[in-house]
């Protein structure tokens, strides 16, 4: 197959030339793990310290990997991409709340996206967190199998009536909607929630996508099973399918509580499963649809074969790639350019509470192998192709 990734004047086509430096001086600092280290360290005291760092981050990270601080504030660049057949997932990246009226807060922003993305052909997905709506320790005892307490029991009964009002919304609206993925040991309640989901809003057609992490080698077991409840039970499936984000903690937590870690003995084992899923759903097209969230060339390359193998067409709206904003563009521009249906997570929230989402990520390139290096190598050819001009 043709190697369009490596197209680098397609891949920065919208970033002017002191965007291409920012993202150069950006994935240079993100290269040198020690730095990462410090630099957010440095930023979690700054914030808490009410310090002025909001404009210098806001200049630099931010505005790299996020589209800004509400969602109105994310259009000028919904737009712009959207001129380069690049479409957006507007994703309110508060993380880390408790109080019931957060949830509340996370509950009403996602339903003001769901409308967005309905008067938005660049909007195709809305999308939203299991802990967005309700608190990561109920998920855990649910999964765990443990008894609620009657308070407990009420306060899961408004979990899954967020759920429901979130899907029902979807549905409503005809917007396909994201749910992303977790931690292992919260993910089983969050599971069956977004299966009920599915059994009662994906009779026509996949609205509601659940995530498949496929890092966890038991997933493609899992998606089977559930492709035979939806064939007795007649509903679509829909599915995000992931590496997953969340290993060091996976394999930690697995090592100090004694039992096998969920996640995949290597990198390659990961790549494999991965594949697999991807190949099984596209086998099972008729009854499914696919988000397939991936930094991976390889991974792209192989599912773009996989359709021209079956006579899959190109914008077949059942398939879906999808990558993170401020990465991976050669991926993302490139798909678009040939056609593909493309989306970019486009992460947005005030600026101290969308930190936790943007160091993830920064720790996230620094631990996957070749991420950076590969995004750099990318700025400086494209930089070097601008100069040679």
């Amino acid at each position: 197959m043709e190697k369009i990734f490596d197209n680098t004047q397609v891949a920065f086509s919208l970033k002017s030339d002191t965007e291409l430096d920012r993202a150069y001086f950006l994935f240079k600092m993100i290269d040198s793990e020690p730095l990462v280290r410090i630099g957010t360290a440095v930023t979690n005291f700054a914030i808490k310290a009410h310090l002025p760092v909001e404009g210098l981050i806001r200049a630099t990270v931010f505005d790299h990997f996020c589209g800004g601080v509400n969602e109105n504030d994310c259009l000028t660049v919904v737009d712009k991409m959207f001129t380069k057949g690049v479409s957006s997932v507007l994703d309110y990246s508060v993380e880390g709340k408790e109080e019931e009226e957060q949830f509340d807060a996370a509950l009403e922003m996602t339903l003001k996206t769901i409308e967005f993305a309905k008067e938005r052909l660049a909007i195709p997905f809305a999308v939203f967190k299991p802990t967005g709506l309700g608190r990561f320790e109920l998920y855990e005892k649910l999964g765990e199998k443990q008894t609620l307490t009657p308070a407990e029991q009420e306060e899961w009964n408004r979990v899954v009536s967020r759920f429901d009002k979130v899907c029902a919304e979807a549905h409503k609206k005809d917007v396909a909607l994201l749910i992303d993925g977790e931690e292992s040991w919260m993910q089983d309640a969050a599971d069956d929630l977004v299966t009920d989901m599915m059994r009662k809003y994906n009779k026509e057609k996949a609205i509601v996508f659940n995530t498949l992490q496929m890092y966890r080698w038991d997933r493609l077991d899992y998606l089977k099973k559930l492709h035979d409840i939806a064939k007795a039970e007649g509903f679509y499936i829909g599915m995000k399918l992931v590496r997953g984000a969340y290993m060091e903690k996976e394999n930690k937590r697995a090592e100090e509580k004694g039992y096998v870690s969920p996640i995949c003995v290597s990198k390659q084992a990961t790549d494999d499963n991965y594949d697999a899923a991807v190949n099984y759903m596209l086998d099972h097209l008729d009854t499914m649809a696919i988000f397939a969230g991936t930094h991976n060339e390889l991974s792209s390359y192989k599912l773009m074969e996989m359709m021209a193998q079956k006579g899959i067409a190109k914008n077949d709206n059942r398939i879906w790639f999808g990558q993170l904003y401020g990465m991976s563009d050669n991926i993302s521009y490139n798909l678009a350019e040939n056609g593909y249906n493309v989306a970019k997570y486009l992460p947005f929230g005030p600026v101290k509470d969308v930190m936790p989402y943007l160091i993830r990520r920064a720790e996230e390139n620094t631990s996957v192998a070749g991420q950076t290096s590969r995004e750099l190598s990318m700025i400086k050819a494209e930089r070097k192709r601008r100069k040679g001009k």
